[in-house]
C-alpha cells in the first residue's frame, strides 16, 4: 500500500482546516511509511521553526506507528536517542504528529508544527482522517 500525492494533499487540506477553526498557523507535513517527505505546506504567517517541527513528527508518527506525543517520555531512552541520531536526527518525538494507516498497516505521517501540542495533534488528526 502506498500513499499518493493525492491523498498527503488532501490529508494536508484536513489539517489546514481544522487549525483555521483553531485560528492558528501551521505548517504541516505529509511522509510516506519510510518517513520520506511526500507534500508540505506552510501557511501564510506561520512560525518558519514550525516547518521543521511538522517534519519531525510526521517522521517519528511514521516510524513507530504512534502518534508522535506518546514517545516525549521515552525521548531521553537510550533506544530511541539512538534510533534518533541512527536516522539522522530528523525525528521530533513530542505531540502534533500521527501516524496514516490502511488496512492496519503504516503508510505515512502527518506532522503539524506552529499551535500547541494538542492544537497540532487535533489539525494532524483531523488530516489523517481525509483518507
Amino acid at each position: 500500500m502506498t500513499l499518493t500525492l493525492d491523498d498527503a494533499n488532501r490529508v494536508i487540506r484536513g489539517a489546514m482546516a481544522k487549525a483555521k477553526e483553531f485560528d492558528i498557523k501551521i505548517s504541516v507535513a505529509v511522509c510516506d511509511g519510510g518517513g520520506r517527505p511526500v507534500a508540505f505546506q506552510r501557511m501564510d504567517n506561520a512560525l518558519w521553526a514550525s516547518a521543521y517541527g511538522s517534519q519531525g513528527k510526521a517522521i517519528a508518527s511514521a516510524a513507530f506507528a504512534r502518534p508522535s506525543g506518546v514517545l516525549t517520555e521515552r525521548a531521553d531512552h537510550p533506544t530511541f536517542r539512538g534510533i534518533v541520531a541512527a536516522e539522522g536526527g530528523h525525528m521530533i518525538l513530542g505531540q502534533g504528529g500521527v501516524p496514516i494507516m490502511r488496512a492496519g498497516v503504516v503508510v505515512g505521517g502527518c506532522g503539524v508544527g506552529g499551535g500547541t501540542g494538542q492544537q497540532d495533534e487535533d489539525c494532524a488528526q483531523a488530516g489523517a482522517n481525509q483518507l
